[in-house]
């Protein structure tokens, strides 16, 4: 158990830290130009591969979920027991809070880095949206994202998926919500990697970051109902 619990805080921190780096860099230090649609694609290949390569990497150990709403799903579908799902979400949280941390004070060192101008990627609706969604339709966003998300996950990864291009599906769908959630709400779908950057921003990160904790959880929740719906199983399966 500690070695998952240490696999879940490392690969949450390096997800963050990565792919929440390459969203900084793209829109807070407009890395990739003028273009929006290049920041798009360049921080949603980021979350999309690292999560790929984690997968491979830390699979093996504790199913790399490196996400709280995956951890939900997984609980619900009858993967995991509570008190390891319990244990998973402390790590994963402070695995995002850690990864936040290292990203900010690597950020921080740069001259041209302010944390009101730069930020540090984090979701938001309202003037912090790129559609200026409302906090309704970035509600249902990140529950349609997410359970699609998670739905993908459990089923990969069921028994009757195939393990040797999980991971690659896995990233690939990451890409694809990063891809439409980013311009809508910045994309949370993992609490843990919402939290960490919000609480180093605070001001309207902090006060708008429930929502990307309890959309998320919500939709893992209802990918866990269609996944037992859609490949109903005699009893739990393993992680």
């Amino acid at each position: 158990m500690g070695r998952k619990l240490a696999a879940e805080l490392l690969g949450t921190a390096l997800l963050v830290f990565f792919a929440v780096g390459v969203a900084t860099l793209s829109f807070g230090f407009e890395t990739t130009g003028a273009s929006f649609a290049a920041g798009v694609v360049a921080t949603a290949l980021a979350f999309g591969l690292t999560l790929m390569a984690l997968a491979y990497t830390l699979g093996p150990i504790s199913g790399c979920h490196v996400n709280p709403a995956v951890t939900i799903g997984a609980l619900l579908a009858g993967r995991i027991s509570p008190v390891e799902a319990l244990g998973y979400w402390v790590a994963q949280f402070v695995g995002g809070i850690l990864g936040a941390l290292l990203l900010w004070a690597t950020l921080d060192a740069s001259p041209l880095y302010t944390k009101a101008k730069t930020g540090l990627g984090a979701d938001g609706w309202g003037a912090a949206s790129h559609i200026r969604i409302s906090a309704g339709g970035a509600f249902l966003t990140e529950v349609v994202l997410t359970a699609m998300f998670v739905f993908v996950i459990l089923g990969v990864t069921s028994k009757i998926g195939n393990a040797a291009t999980a991971g690659v599906v896995i990233g690939l769908t990451l890409t694809v919500v990063h891809l439409i959630g980013i311009p809508i709400t910045g994309t949370s779908v993992n609490p843990a990697r919402s939290l960490g950057p919000a609480l180093i921003l605070g001001g309207t990160a902090l006060h708008q970051v429930w929502l990307f904790i309890v959309a998320p959880l919500v939709g893992g929740a209802v990918a866990a109902g269609l996944h037992l719906l859609v490949y109903p199983t005699s009893g739990a399966e393993p992680s």
